[in-house]
């Protein structure tokens, strides 16, 4: 059975993070990011080389976790956690890529600190494990 085209997208967006943010695999990862990629991102500075420049910065032992990534066409979101980056606590990220001719041509993030249950207020910000198993829950109950 042929792959859809999201099913496409969603393992070159995985390996494209894979590579950079975990292998530190820069000659690679250029593959993956397009000459003109634009970084919509506060804290990571313009294009490409701005990207690969804060990921030499960072720690050797930052690393990427996915956890659930969905794909539109040439859209996707991917839900995941950034840890050993150097701050107090791991990172729970929402990146959405905009793909254009296989390679990464858009990025925008959203970045929240990652909060025990018992730090938490309202006792349920448990982002990293609730989110992505209730979002699991209700794409298998709509199939």
């Amino acid at each position: 059975m042929e792959q859809t085209i999201e099913q496409k997208n969603k393992a070159l967006v995985l390996e494209a993070f894979d590579t950079l943010f975990n292998r530190k695999d820069f000659a690679a990862a250029e593959k993956f990011w397009s000459p003109n990629y634009i970084q919509h991102s506060a804290h990571i500075p313009p294009g490409r080389n701005g990207l690969f420049d804060l990921v030499r910065s960072a720690p050797a032992t930052m690393k990427y976790e996915n956890h659930l990534i969905m794909a539109e066409g040439d859209m996707l979101m991917l839900h995941g956690r950034f840890s050993g980056h150097g701050a107090p606590a791991n990172w729970i990220v929402l990146d959405i890529i905009r793909l254009q001719d296989g390679r990464l041509a858009e990025h925008w993030d959203v970045i929240e600190d990652e909060v025990t249950r018992a730090a938490s207020v309202s006792g349920l910000t448990d982002v990293w494990r609730s989110f992505s198993r209730r979002v699991m829950n209700a794409m298998a109950i709509r199939r």
